[in-house]
């Protein structure tokens, strides 16, 4: 276990570009600290190769190896750490904390980003890139175009920093995506939102029948995989999870084996986290054959091991649906128009998975698909509730949005992109 220290997190970076960096967490424990970790080092655009996390209840001792998703990626390594220390309990204060834990930090204010542009394919990208470089996180966007060739974005945003009260960084913000848009940008002003950003909060009213096929997967028998992850299918079906109880006379022994994906391991973490699961020890070992192993000695919130068949049976059957489907993308008719949607689980915290729009809109730019509108907004269902995000899309003669072969394209690239493949 690990021993207090003055630094909280150290992180080695890597000789080489191919080579992980390797950070290390040594602090007080506290409940899902994995799985928030995970998410930053997503945030960052971080892929983790490898990680040993162990903790007694009170420590916690954690090093994952990371290298970027992408060679061109440059990561702020001070940022990154003085991120991932924010996530962590004070340690200078253990005891203090250990009896004051109900008193969690307030989120950072939200702030409204609205600006004019002339329409340009890809721009809504380029848009989010520049924001996700400043370390901002979108809460909701609302994308709309008008009959002139103008388009009026609002992005309702937080900032991982906490300086958006500050008029250098709104004016930072402005100027780095003016520069990005060059003449297409009209006018760009960062300020605190009013009543629009109250009509967008709380859940969304997708139609009955998009909503059906957009969350009504269910596992079924010993398989777990979704209808449409074409050329993996073989690899997703071998999804596997073992449950041992004679390993550990404290500790139920999860061993885990599936189809490596990005943001593998935040997906399982997020589970356990939202499942009251507490975790002991686990170790993810590095891709092999393009699968990973993990192995996770776990225990119930009480202390005690998971022995009944149903409860194991029941968080077996929610990480494998995680594990292989943890996004859900779809392409749907909304009256005369093609909408592509996307959907991923909330954190019971409220936090949503860390670069979807990214992403998505990274996929659309390179088969050049235009996004005539988009918007993301929230959606409950019995047991869950979701992050959705719209897009409605242009036609084009690469993509006639009438083909079934052409919207198979489309879902399969967005889908690909998502999971790293």
């Amino acid at each position: 276990m690990g021993i207090p220290c003055d630094d909280v997190v150290v992180i080695k970076e890597g000789k080489t570009p191919s080579e992980p960096s390797v950070a290390t967490v040594n602090c007080p424990d506290k409940a899902g600290l994995g799985c928030d970790l995970c998410r930053i080092i997503l945030q960052f655009g971080l892929c983790i190769t490898k990680g040993d996390f162990s903790t007694d209840g009170r420590w916690c001792y954690i090093v994952l190896w990371v290298v970027p998703h992408h060679s061109s990626l440059k990561v702020d390594w001070e940022s990154l750490k003085d991120r991932l220390s924010s996530a962590c309990p004070p340690s200078c204060f253990f005891s203090f904390y250990l009896s004051q834990v109900s008193n969690v930090p307030t989120p950072p204010p939200v702030y409204l980003l609205k600006f004019w542009c002339h329409d340009q394919r890809g721009s809504l990208h380029d848009v989010t890139k520049v924001l996700c470089e400043l370390e901002i996180l979108i809460q909701r966007v609302k994308v709309m175009p008008t009959p002139d060739g103008r388009v009026l974005d609002l992005f309702f945003i937080t900032d991982c920093l906490d300086l958006l009260h500050t008029k250098q960084r709104r004016d930072n913000i402005c100027e780095h995506l003016m520069a990005a848009l060059g003449e297409y940008c009209i006018t760009c002003e960062l300020k605190l939102p009013g009543p629009e950003y109250e009509s967008l909060q709380g859940n969304s009213s997708l139609p009955p029948a998009i909503a059906e096929e957009l969350f009504s997967y269910q596992l079924k028998d010993e398989e777990a995989y979704p209808k449409a992850i074409s050329s993996n299918m073989g690899a997703v079906k071998k999804a596997s999870i073992t449950v041992d109880n004679s390993l550990s006379p404290v500790h139920t022994v999860l061993q885990i084996q599936c189809v490596d994906q990005k943001g593998l391991l935040y997906d399982i973490l997020r589970t356990s986290k939202d499942c009251n699961i507490q975790i002991a020890y686990g170790r993810f070992s590095s891709t092999k054959k393009g699968f990973r192993n993990l192995d996770l000695f776990i225990q119930q919130t009480d202390g005690k091991k998971i022995g009944d068949p149903e409860s194991q049976v029941a968080l077996c059957s929610r990480l494998k649906e995680e594990m292989v489907h943890p996004l859900r993308v779809i392409i749907a008719n909304r009256g005369p128009d093609i909408e592509l949607l996307v959907a991923n689980p909330v954190e019971l915290c409220g936090k949503g998975r860390p670069l979807v729009f990214y992403d998505v809109t990274l996929a659309l730019k390179k088969l050049r698909v235009s996004i005539f509108a988009a918007e993301i907004v929230r959606h409950s269902t019995l047991d869950c509730q979701w992050e959705v995000y719209r897009f409605l899309l242009d036609d084009s003669r690469e993509f006639p949005l009438a083909s079934k072969q052409a919207r198979g394209k489309i879902v399969e690239k967005v889908r690909r992109t998502l999971m790293g493949w």
